[in-house]
């Protein structure tokens, strides 16, 4: 057990004022230094013993007193600033952020068109979103549980489904959700569903959401757009900031619900800062309101550790939670789930009583099979360390051939990023592309209301492409740049 040198009030340049850590790092524990280090400075800011404005120590400085490895610092600190805690400022220092906690209770966490051309040439790379990686799919190990699946004993492959889903497989979910998202709930709350979209549909029918405003994100994911315009809807688009949607436009809203993608926005990629969370969950509390947050893939995240989920700092059961087996495991099982708050449950076997189960029994026994047999954990680990390699090869294939004539947008996590392109549009590029046999995607539909702005973004997608592909395609995209 290592007990750190207290750190003595140091003067910045600035003026300001570094603060005085004096934190227990226990090095025969399991845990890694970096991730002590990280709770240990997160509960002193949620329990008010770090300030906002507070200056912390200089990785130099904190580095040299712990007597630990730069890297052990610097992933604490950029776990820190990415869920919001610390604020990074240029030339000045890394600041305690201010939050603002939603309640007087103590928080308990826990753990458009696509516009593009008709090929001249042959396709020779497909940067489209939503692939996964086929080479290295379980197929032996997931065509062994839906054999065993079958091979159950009892008559149940003649009955129908559980109207909530299979118990088992809602079980597996539940302790899953707990692990690694910090998500509490019971198989009780789970629904399975066959989809976003029909998870979707299902919540606007509960929280009667016809002629009623709902608040998204602008731009957002035009498939749960599509449902709410298709169940009657009044959409209210929320703009984006660095750290998320904006919170004071929903505020100012007479939203009933918000739809949002938290942990990673989609299609831009920013991660909603712990302040926000705190303020949105507030709007919540004192309007009534309910947010759906959709973890669409959180597994998927490459720099520092997963971000706690929203569902996961909601103390009065106000947040829809909304998963998928698409981008984990595959998009052909459409296999989703809704963890909803316990009342919720009432109203929904209430309202929908009558309903069967829309997801195959089959699917359903074989998925919790993959899951008790830890294959789906270990699956997990495997496509998180092989979608790192692709994203980091797309990563510097750009900086190599782009240089500074782009600029990469959401890079931190998830099966996408997005370009912002300085010196041509986006129809041009993706014409351009076309003919040299590279295939890349406008995001223009993501928006409620397209901008000009919206014109100067393409979309790369890159799960189901090898690294040798996305080199490629890399290099053939940027020979189509002024």
């Amino acid at each position: 057990m290592i007990k750190v040198t207290e750190l003595k009030s140091l003067i910045g340049t600035d003026g300001g004022v570094t603060v005085e850590l004096t934190p227990f790092l226990h090095r025969e524990l399991s845990e890694p230094l970096y991730s002590q280090l990280y709770h240990w400075i997160k509960k002193e800011i949620e329990e008010d013993r770090l300030l906002p404005g507070m200056k912390m120590p200089s990785i130099r400085q904190l580095t040299s007193h712990l007597k630990v490895s730069r890297n052990t610092v610097e992933a604490a600190y950029q776990q820190l600033q990415s869920e919001g805690y610390l604020e990074s400022v240029p030339k000045s220092g890394i600041w305690v952020a201010e939050i603002e906690k939603p309640s007087l209770h103590p928080i308990e966490v826990v753990h458009p068109i696509m516009m593009e051309c008709k090929p001249a040439s042959e396709v020779l790379v497909d940067f489209e979103y939503g692939n996964v990686d086929l080479d290295k799919f379980p197929l032996k190990q997931w065509k062994k549980c839906l054999s065993d699946a079958v091979d159950q004993e009892n008559n149940w492959l003649f009955e129908y489904s559980e109207k909530q889903g299979e118990f088992a497989l809602r079980r597996e979910i539940s302790t899953y959700l707990l692990q690694s998202r910090g998500v509490r709930s019971t198989p009780e709350q789970i629904l399975i569903t066959a989809g976003t979209q029909t998870s979707m549909a299902l919540i606007c029918r509960l929280l009667a959401l016809r002629e009623q405003t709902v608040a998204m994100e602008e731009p957002g994911y035009s498939g749960v757009r599509s449902v709410f315009e298709d169940q009657g809807c009044y959409i209210e688009p929320v703009p984006l900031e660095k750290d998320g949607l904006s919170v004071e436009h929903i505020q100012t809203s007479r939203a009933k619900a918000v739809y949002l993608t938290p942990s990673h926005q989609f299609p831009f990629g920013m991660v909603l800062s712990i302040s926000k969370r705190m303020r949105l969950l507030k709007w919540a509390y004192q309007t009534g309101g309910y947010i759906i947050e959709d973890d669409y893939d959180g597994e998927f995240r490459y720099r520092g550790q997963p971000i706690p989920s929203l569902k996961s700092l909601d103390e009065e059961e106000k947040v829809i939670y909304l998963g998928t087996f698409s981008k984990s495991f595959l998009p052909s099982v459409r296999l989703s789930y809704i963890v909803f708050p316990p009342s919720l449950m009432v109203q929904y076997s209430r309202m929908f009583a009558d309903y069967n189960q829309s997801v195959s029994p089959i699917i359903q026994r074989a998925m919790a099979l993959f899951m008790q047999s830890g294959e789906f954990e270990r699956h997990i680990r495997r496509m998180r360390k092989l979608y790192q390699r692709k994203h980091q090869a797309l990563l510097r294939s750009i900086e190599q051939y782009m240089g500074t004539k782009v600029k990469i947008v959401g890079e931190k996590s998830g099966l996408h990023i997005i370009l912002k392109l300085k010196d041509v549009t986006t129809f041009e590029l993706i014409e351009n592309g076309l003919q040299k046999g590279v295939k890349v995607y406008s995001p223009l539909r993501f928006w409620l209301k397209p901008t000009p702005e919206g014109n100067s973004y393409i979309m790369l997608g890159f799960g189901g492409l090898s690294i040798e592909e996305i080199e490629k395609g890399v290099k053939l995209l940027a020979s189509c740049l002024p």
